[in-house]
């Protein structure tokens, strides 16, 4: 028998008809009307928008979060589809980068809720202000690098942030109050050695442990943004979608009796860009990132593509692409370069001094 006191779908929908969409969401006891109001004035940062940033981005943005900051460097290739869930091959075919493209998506799925996508690679001299003025920063990206530099940048501002990973069909989540519970360099000093940890191209990835993850950290955010932080999880979850398994490990140790880096000592190695790479190989792709010389202006397409023309390339207001033997260049307008085709850093560096400049 209903409860007498719990509100019906229309009177959900009554208290205010702004909520009316999220009328479900409200009569959900724990949630209610308070933690929606909560949500809808809160303001996201999401750090990538691949698979765990496609998802997580769905999620808040039906549920009705007040503002979502997009942020990704990368643009949508045809193996992407299988796991992220914003994008479709109409996109590939209009050369659309990510934080663009997920963008329109969410635009038509809710015009109430801000977005505001920023097509950039996350690094020490841009992410205090990508990251200003959120009320949390969530995970969508997919090396230690930028978590690092996330990390740092979230316990020096006092801001939390919700961790996720997912690699073949395991996946991690830890929820992070700075200077509360253990931040990431509690649990995982250094980065694993390169070639020490699985990759896409060494495990693949299976969808479902990435909408797993992914659902578990909107999860956790909901609470954080609802000032619900009394049944906020606490510890890191592991998850293995093939096998079934659920686990829950109690990390509060390491920032208890601790001497991490980052939080105890205040050193913000990464965002100091004392760890910072000027070139980065990105997971399953074989290709490199390659980013400009400092204080390097915007780079004119149109100028360039004349330029290179023997090699045809192709261009619109967000990325110009051409090939050189058998690698493919994709540039954007801060002129920073995709490399597809190598894994050697040294390789992708020579091309980009040679075709875009040094």
């Amino acid at each position: 028998m209903p409860n007498p006191e719990t509100p019906s779908v229309r009177e959900a929908a009554e208290i205010d008809p702004a909520l009316a969409r999220y009328s479900r969401q409200i009569l959900f006891a724990p949630f209610g009307e308070h933690s929606q109001r909560c949500l809808r004035h809160a303001h996201v940062t999401l750090v990538g928008c691949g698979a765990l940033g496609s998802v997580s981005a769905n999620a808040l943005v039906r549920a009705g979060v007040g503002h979502l900051r997009l942020i990704d460097r990368d643009f949508i290739e045809l193996d992407n589809l299988q796991r992220q869930v914003l994008y479709d091959e109409h996109d590939i075919a209009e050369n659309l980068p990510k934080a663009e493209a997920a963008a329109r998506k969410l635009r038509r799925i809710n015009s109430s809720v801000e977005i505001e996508p920023h097509v950039a690679d996350v690094n020490p001299g841009n992410v205090e202000s990508l990251c200003r003025d959120a009320d949390l920063i969530l995970d969508g990206t997919d090396n230690f690098e930028t978590r690092f530099l996330v990390n740092d940048v979230a316990v020096k501002s006092g801001t939390p942030w919700v961790y996720g990973a997912c690699i073949g069909s395991e996946g991690l989540v830890m929820p992070i109050l700075p200077r509360q519970t253990p931040c990431l360099r509690c649990i995982w000093e250094d980065a694993p050695p390169p070639g020490m940890s699985p990759t896409c191209d060494t495990a693949g990835v299976l969808a479902p442990i990435v909408n797993i993850v992914a659902s578990l950290q909107v999860t956790e955010a909901f609470k954080i943004l609802a000032g619900k932080l009394e049944e906020l999880h606490r510890e890191l979850v592991t998850i293995d979608a093939w096998a079934g398994t659920f686990r829950s490990l109690n990390m509060q140790a390491a920032y208890d009796s601790g001497d991490c880096p980052c939080c105890k000592q205040g050193r913000y190695e990464f965002l100091c860009g004392q760890r910072a790479s000027a070139s980065t190989s990105l997971c399953g792709r074989n290709a490199v990132q390659v980013l400009p010389p400092a204080g390097r202006g915007a780079v004119s397409f149109r100028e360039l593509a004349e330029r290179l023309r023997m090699l045809g390339p192709r261009h619109n207001e967000y990325l110009l692409r051409f090939r050189v033997d058998a690698c493919e260049v994709t540039l954007f307008p801060d002129g920073r370069a995709i490399i597809k085709g190598t894994a050697d850093t040294a390789v992708a560096r020579t091309l980009y001094a040679k075709y875009i400049g040094a």
